[in-house]
């Protein structure tokens, strides 16, 4: 049960050099000032999504949302934003109320202030100065009670998979929208599927992405994944084919394709380029494979482009109007989220952990590429006294 009177918060941090050095920050609360609300966060995902955000902290701005202060040791540190719930627990932000249950981005903390802005019956957003500049998607803070996402029996699920999915729907309407990017109509000319090749096909951002993909006509979802992996993959019938990474001789050279990389691995998207002489496009995603982490320069075939979220977001939102753009994702998001639970073998299990070493499991795990895909990690931090 959320403790209102909780004296201190709690943030887990990370080197930003050094991802796999971190330490813990107790800070005892400051009164609030008027127009500020606090919140308990009560549970958060954490996935190889968070440690795509800690890869591109700096060239995303990642680390601009939940900055820390200097530290004594002088490195620079920083905190992971992750996607969870809240409790209002402390407001004197007019509209904002103590108890309310809301959706968003935080910190990996016990507990975050806001200033929330543009209060209206959905939400409202974070008028922090500093959050001024970052893009407006993640600054949403979304009430429970009206969102058309939520069910209270699915929330770690929807910490879980929410936020990945809206990357994913994007990435297959990104990719739709400019019609493979000519991958289609050359494999059509010679009676084939174009190929989409997606990286780290066992991370969830992947196989959600290939769960649309596969929804298309035209096109076939290969995909790539460690040795270990394959099994999973295939298990969840969203590939039409899964290879591990050694096996992609396996595919003719001549094969139209698009690469669609979540992994960042800078061999492995070489390999790729330098294989399939059709290639038409090179989608980056995130970094799932930090320690093999390189950029896109001198390489055969089109530049990699990273893909931005938010960027799509836009474009439709215009193109269709926003109520129609959540109209058309929320439907898709309830069918997929029934799929991922349905069956004797539900494509995650959820594994809640509460606590200080437990987060620092969890990191330790995810960071190292080490979980098992099926685990799905929920995680709470405990309340000081």
């Amino acid at each position: 049960m959320t403790n209102p009177f909780a004296s201190h918060a709690t943030r887990f941090l990370v080197r930003q050099d050094a991802l796999a050095t971190t330490r813990w920050l107790h800070e005892a609360h400051a009164p609030l000032a008027d127009g500020e609300a606090r919140l308990r966060i009560d549970r958060f995902a954490y996935t190889s999504n968070n440690i795509t955000y800690a890869a591109f902290g700096d060239a995303m701005h990642y680390w601009d949302f939940f900055p820390v202060a200097p530290q004594p040791d002088g490195a620079a540190w920083g905190c992971i934003p992750v996607w969870g719930f809240a409790e209002v627990v402390e407001s004197r932000a007019p509209g904002v109320d103590v108890g309310e249950r809301v959706y968003g981005y935080f910190p990996m903390a016990s507990h975050v202030v806001l200033q929330p802005t543009r209060v209206a019956a959905h939400g409202w957003a974070d008028g922090a100065a500093h959050r001024a500049a970052l893009h407006p998607v993640y600054n949403q803070y979304l009430r429970c009670a009206a969102d058309p996402f939520y069910t209270a029996d699915t929330e770690a699920l929807q910490a879980l998979l929410r936020p990945l999915f809206l990357t994913s729907w994007l990435i297959d309407d990104f990719l739709a929208d400019n019609a493979f990017f000519g991958a289609q109509a050359a494999a059509q000319q010679g009676g084939t599927h174009a190929v989409l090749l997606l990286s780290s096909a066992s991370s969830k951002t992947a196989y959600g992405t290939a769960a649309q993909l596969a929804q298309r006509e035209g096109v076939s979802v290969v995909g790539l994944t460690s040795a270990a992996n394959v099994a999973f993959c295939e298990s969840l019938c969203v590939y039409q084919r899964v290879l591990s990474y050694e096996q992609l001789d396996e595919l003719p050279a001549e094969t139209p394709c698009v690469y669609v990389d979540f992994a960042g691995n800078g061999a492995l998207r070489r390999a790729i380029h330098t294989r399939f002489v059709a290639l038409a496009y090179s989608c980056s995603i995130g970094g799932t494979h930090v320690d093999q982490l390189a950029g896109g320069r001198d390489l055969p075939g089109p530049r990699p482009v990273l893909f931005f979220a938010p960027a799509q977001v836009k474009k439709r939102s215009a193109d269709w109007g926003p109520a129609v753009f959540n109209e058309r994702l929320v439907a898709a998001w309830h069918a997929f989220r029934e799929r991922v639970a349905e069956g004797p073998l539900p494509w995650i299990q959820v594994q809640q952990h509460s606590g200080e070493a437990a987060v620092e499991a969890a990191h330790s795990l995810v960071l190292g590429g080490r979980g098992d895909p099926r685990l799905g990690h929920v995680l709470s931090l405990p309340i000081a006294a």
